[in-house]
């Protein structure tokens, strides 16, 4: 599953829109529902307007209908085992459980898996908000 993954990534990776960094970005998502969904990062000339490949995929994934990140996989072209950024660590665990899978790949496939917990031991978590 892991492989298949990685090779959806590496495709959405190609859509990338990155002319200011030369930093394209690729993920692949398994939801809840089955389905594999993409995201790659998209750059906007005002810098803060763009964003990263793994709201692209959970925005795809949620309008899809999925509610659920299993498994996600992440490439980036000119970092092997590149991690998702900070913020969106945090925007991947409103959708994913503590032992979600992150594959983290290189052109070759994936290298290394981690779990969400790993990747963000301290995630925001609260009851008190709604």
């Amino acid at each position: 599953m892991s492989h298949e993954l990685f090779e959806a990534a590496r495709e959405a990776m190609t859509k990338a829109y990155a002319p200011y960094s030369k930093f394209p970005v690729g993920v692949a998502i398994r939801a809840d529902d089955g389905k594999v969904y993409l995201g790659a990062n998209i750059e906007n000339l005002s810098f803060p307007q763009g964003w990263c490949a793994e709201p692209t995929a959970i925005g795809a994934m949620i309008m899809g209908g999925a509610k659920k990140i299993e498994e996600l996989a992440v490439i980036a072209e000119k970092l092997p085992l590149c991690t998702p950024c900070g913020g969106c660590r945090q925007k991947i665990s409103e959708f994913a459980a503590a032992d979600t899978r992150i594959y983290l790949c290189d052109d070759a496939g994936v290298q290394k898996t981690v779990t969400m917990a790993e990747l963000l031991p301290y995630a925001f978590e609260t009851d008190v908000i709604g």
